[in-house]
């Protein structure tokens, strides 16, 4: 048997920030939802054999996702697009990724459980 690809997916980690258009939402921040979806092209060595440098530590994916949550931004576009470099300059073996970055309560008055981007990239 060969495997594929494989992803790790990390749902919906839950985080306080400080991202927003307008001087308000960076000064009091507000509840994210961050989702990540990292493909790796050859994962025979985790599948198989238990070897974690043949896969992604999603400790250290998690932890990357909640050091570039922490730099303020305008937008969630850019948090994204950031989330996504850290992940391909830190994780080689990753070959796709996916991010989605929920602002769960939008200053817009809606009545909505929040305003997202979902971008995927490939090395």
């Amino acid at each position: 048997m060969r495997i594929e690809n494989m992803e790790i997916y990390l749902k919906d980690i839950r985080l306080f920030a400080r991202h927003g258009v307008m001087e308000q939402e960076r000064l009091t921040g507000g509840d994210f939802t961050v989702s990540l979806r990292l493909r790796l092209a050859e994962a025979e060595g985790a599948v198989f054999h238990d070897n974690l440098s043949d896969t992604v530590n999603y400790a250290e994916a998690y932890q990357l996702v909640k050091e570039e949550m922490g730099r303020p931004s305008a937008l969630i576009e850019h948090v994204g697009g950031r989330i996504l470099s850290a992940v391909f300059e830190r994780f080689p073996q990753v070959s796709e990724a996916e991010v989605e970055v929920c602002k769960n309560n939008p200053p817009m008055g809606a009545d909505c459980r929040g305003a997202a981007v979902c971008i995927k990239a490939v090395r």
